[in-house]
Parts: structure tokens; C-alpha cells; sequence
């Protein structure tokens, strides 16, 4: 007999399974049994209280999609297409802007022959330097040669930026008398003159290639306290008189025009710079047709007779806001930025941008697709806290495991200690990550120096691949020197965009960037024999 507590199941088994009823009624109650056994399973090895963390994509799936993205607006045809609209661009502001195709005084680049000692000051955000600069003319290989014969680099610290009005350019004059001295030692004399260039990193309305109007500093600085609007080489002057410092301020520079002058020294091709740091800029000698007669402002009819071509501070951060694409995370950083739409060329191309937008990539491959198990690393959803360095080591790291620059990553952004050690393939997407929006950054940056090459080629009446239309760009900046391989990149975007293998002369570029170490310093020296 069957017990009463058996359950109820087994009680209709035990009773029909001497019938013909039994198959019938095994194959009725199997689905309940296989529902049972099966929500049982389940239960067991999958408790309620844990949840699997589900994606909208795979990582495979987004590195594909990013790596689109980024790589379709690349192909050849659509750079000289893209090009072609930016000569538009800055044929439409050579006529027009007052903010951008700005010509300035210097009318005249050096031969290379010019000679003599110079004082070379640099003022920029954080740094005044000051130089003793000998030009020693062309020697008889048929280089021209500079030399910095001493160079004082101090620290421009809170302290400094807080002085008001003309207590800031005391201070530049003890600076300036310190090195004096030390040129009147090396020289066995008592009261040497020297001519003196100003290299200055701050917006100035120039007047004159040796005057100009002091205006706002910014980046914390107050020494236009009392002083704005005045003309900024009397205000050194001013101060050195009072020291009985012997020099006499001649010229007046950017560092876009110091870059090209001190280059044109050295290379009779020079007709281009570009800075390319944290932030961008290039310059160009054009000829003065090129530009409309209401953008020089008022200057003495002599100007004019004597100027024929003019280095045009081009402020080429500005362009290309209709004409290269973006991305959803370029967008998002152009939305969230303080002056939207301003600088949108700079806001794709350089250091204070590169590291931005990869950091919006990676928060969102987090969320979307579980980079590191989905966890954010610390700092990182803080805007502008990836530095461009780290896409730099990324790119840099030898090591296949990448464990150098993973390692430094880690060091700046830890994650939590929840999660789980990151896999190869994380730190891959990294990599790849840097190498798309640098990649893009040659390209675009190729694209907009291949656009202004085409529109001096043409203001000077040349064909392209005529003799004279090849130039260097004379480089400089950080991004351009310490980033591996970006120049390089952008030289081989500017070969292609130029006819691979139609240089000028055999086996010549057309177009050839040239980095032009300490061209600020050099330059301010430089443009004083260009001003004379």
C-alpha cells in the first residue's frame, strides 16, 4: 500500500502503471515535468538577487562602428574635396574677416646673409625667456647660421602674473639688464647697444613691425592693469630707461610670424608655419593683392609702396566648421564647450582636444558596450582629464600586452577595486581608439596646409608643380614634436593630397613641413634685420 504522504504524483504512477493507461498518461504529464524540472534548474544555479549586466553592442561591434566613423571621411577624394571648400574659406576671409587672414607689418622675410648680436625676448603663458641671438650670414656650404650664445628661461609663476600695469614690465627689465651684463663680460665692454625682438604670445593690435597696442593678457595675468591700449613697446622701454638698460626694442612678433622668419633664415623655401601645441595656428606670405585694401587698416602710404607680399597671421583654428565632418563626440564636446563653434578646426587637431575626444569614446564604449566590465575608471568623467600623452604612450608602446602604456593609464585613471582586471582586448580598444582620432588629425590638419598651399600658389599666379610654388612649412609646437609619428603622418596625408611623386625636382615634396626648434626665440631676433 501506498503511504498517505506520498505525494500526489507518485501516488497516480503507483496506481497506473499496471494499466494501458499509464504511457497515455506520462506523455500528457511530461511538458509539466520538463516546466518543473526545468524553472527548478535555473533556481539553482542562477539565485534572483544576481543580474547580468546586458550590452546594446559587443566590442567588437563598437570598435567597428568607431573605426567607421572616423575613417570614412579619410579617402582621398573627399580631403581634396574638402580642401577645395577651405580655399573658398579663406579667399572669402582674405576679403572680409576681421578676426582671422590678419596681415601684419612684416612685409619682407631675411635673404639669409644678414649678421650681427640681437636681444630675443619670449614672453608666453608660463615662461620668460631671454636670449643673446648672433646671426652669422651664409656660410660656404650655403647654410645661413644662429646662434644662441646665452638664454635665460624663468618661470613666470602667480607671483609674477599678479603685477600690475608697469610693475610687470620692471620686472622683464631687470631680466633684460641681467642679460645685458653678461654680454657686456663676454664682450670686454662697459655700454654696449643691442636691437631688441619681442616675441609675444598675447593678443596685440600691431601698429608698426615695433609697436603695437596692448591688449587683454587672460591666463591670470594683470599687467594690463592701468595699461590697455597702450603701445606695448614703449611700456618695455619705459621700464628699461628707468634701469639704464642700453637696448632699443625693433620688432614686434607672434609666434606664427617668429616660426616662418626664423626658418626663412635658414631655408630660402620657408613660406609657411604652423604651430601645432595645445593649441594651433599658421601664418603665410602672401602677396598684398591677395587681401583686401580695408583689412591693412590705416598705414602710411610708404607701406604700401614698399610692400608687395605680407605675412598674414591666418588664425587657421578658425576654419572648417561647414566643411569637415564630425562625430556624435566631436559635437558633444563642441555643445559643452565655452566658445561653441569658435575654434573648429583646433577643437579636432590638437593637444588640449585629442585626449577629450577619446575620452567621451571611452565613456561611451563603457556604458553601451562594456569596456572594463562596464566600470569608469577614476577621474575619467571629469572633462578634459585624459590627457593626449596617454594617447600618445598608446600609441608609442612596442609591447604587444601594451603593458607600459597600460600601466600609465592606470596610474592617472584607477578603476574601482570591485572590478575585474582589464582584458587585452580593453586596452587594444584604447589603442585603436588613439590611433583613429590622431589618424584623423594628420589628415584633417593635411588637408587644411594643402588648401592654403593651393591659395598662395595661385595669389602668386604659379601652377601647382611649377618651380617656386614648392615651400616648407616651417613646425613647431608640442604636438608636432613629441606626439610619435604625427608629423610624419601629416607629411604622407600632404604627399598624397599633392600628387605622389610630382614634386618639384627629383624626388622633391611640394609641399615639406620642417620643424623649426626654438623659432620663437630665434624668430623675435630674426625680424628685427626684416623690420630694418
Amino acid at each position: 500500500m501506498t503511504s498517505a504522504r506520498q505525494p500526489f504524483l507518485a501516488l497516480i504512477f503507483d496506481l497506473c502503471k499496471q494499466t494501458r493507461l499509464f504511457k497515455a498518461i506520462m506523455v500528457m504529464l511530461s511538458p509539466l515535468l520538463q516546466t518543473l524540472t526545468s524553472t527548478h534548474h535555473i533556481r539553482t544555479k542562477q539565485p534572483r538577487h544576481v543580474v547580468e549586466q546586458v550590452y546594446e553592442k559587443s566590442m567588437e561591434e563598437f570598435t567597428a562602428e568607431t573605426r567607421a566613423v572616423f575613417e570614412k571621411p579619410l579617402s582621398l577624394d573627399r580631403l581634396l574635396d574638402y580642401s577645395d571648400k577651405l580655399q573658398k574659406e579663406y579667399k572669402e576671409r582674405l576679403q572680409s574677416s576681421n578676426i582671422s587672414m590678419l596681415p601684419s607689418y612684416q612685409h619682407t622675410l631675411p635673404t639669409g646673409l644678414e649678421k650681427g648680436d640681437f636681444l630675443a625676448l619670449d614672453v608666453g603663458g608660463s615662461t620668460f625667456r631671454v636670449a643673446l641671438i648672433r646671426l652669422c650670414g651664409r656660410k660656404e656650404n650655403g647654410e645661413s647660421e644662429i646662434q644662441i650664445r646665452r638664454i635665460r628661461n624663468v618661470v613666470i609663476d602667480k607671483k609674477i602674473r599678479d603685477l600690475k600695469g608697469q610693475e610687470f614690465f620692471d620686472w622683464m627689465a631687470e631680466r633684460i639688464a641681467d642679460m645685458l651684463a653678461e654680454y657686456n663680460h663676454m664682450n670686454g665692454t662697459t655700454d654696449a647697444r643691442l636691437p631688441m625682438g619681442l616675441a609675444w604670445s598675447f593678443p596685440v593690435e600691431q601698429t608698426s613691425p615695433r609697436t603695437g597696442k596692448l591688449l587683454a593678457m587672460g591666463k591670470g595675468f594683470c599687467a594690463t592693469h592701468g595699461c590697455e591700449e597702450q603701445d606695448l613697446s614703449e611700456l618695455i622701454m619705459r621700464s628699461c630707461r628707468r634701469k639704464n638698460v642700453n637696448v632699443e626694442m625693433r620688432a614686434i612678433v607672434n609666434d606664427g610670424s617668429a616660426t616662418l622668419v626664423s626658418q626663412a633664415y635658414r631655408d630660402p623655401t620657408a613660406r609657411m608655419s604652423l604651430i601645432l601645441g595645445t593649441g594651433m595656428n599658421a601664418a603665410v606670405y602672401l602677396p598684398t593683392t591677395a587681401l583686401a585694401r580695408a583689412k591693412f587698416g590705416p598705414r602710411p602710404a610708404a607701406w604700401f609702396r614698399s610692400a608687395a607680399h605680407v605675412l598674414v597671421n591666418t588664425e587657421l583654428s578658425m576654419f572648417g566648421k561647414h566643411t569637415l565632418p564630425t562625430t556624435r563626440w566631436d559635437d558633444a564636446l563642441n555643445a559643452a564647450h565655452t566658445l561653441p563653434d569658435f575654434q573648429p578646426l583646433e577643437y579636432l587637431c590638437t593637444g588640449r582636444y585629442l585626449g577629450e575626444i577619446a575620452r567621451l569614446i571611452l565613456l561611451d564604449a563603457i556604458a553601451s558596450a562594456g569596456l572594463f566590465a562596464g566600470h569608469v575608471p577614476e577621474l575619467l568623467t571629469e572633462p578634459y582629464a585624459l590627457d593626449t600623452r596617454l594617447l600618445a604612450a598608446f600609441e608609442a608602446d612596442p609591447d604587444p600586452a601594451l603593458s607600459t602604456a597600460s600601466a600609465t593609464f592606470l596610474a592617472s585613471h584607477r578603476l574601482p577595486p570591485s572590478a575585474p582586471a582589464p582584458r587585452q582586448e580593453d586596452w587594444l580598444f584604447l589603442r585603436t581608439t588613439a590611433q583613429l582620432v590622431s589618424r584623423r588629425a594628420q589628415a584633417y590638419l593635411a588637408t587644411a596646409l594643402h588648401a592654403l598651399w593651393r591659395l598662395r600658389t595661385r595669389e602668386e599666379g604659379l601652377e601647382p608643380g611649377c618651380d617656386g610654388s614648392a615651400v616648407s612649412i616651417a613646425c613647431n609646437g608640442t604636438l608636432a614634436e613629441k606626439y610619435p609619428g604625427f608629423l610624419q603622418g601629416t607629411q604622407g596625408v600632404l604627399d598624397a593630397l599633392c600628387g605622389e611623386g610630382m614634386g618639384v625636382g627629383e624626388g622633391g615634396r611640394k609641399v615639406a613641413l620642417e620643424m623649426a626648434p626654438e623659432s620663437s626665440i630665434l624668430g623675435a631676433a630674426v625680424a628685427v634685420c626684416c623690420a630694418e
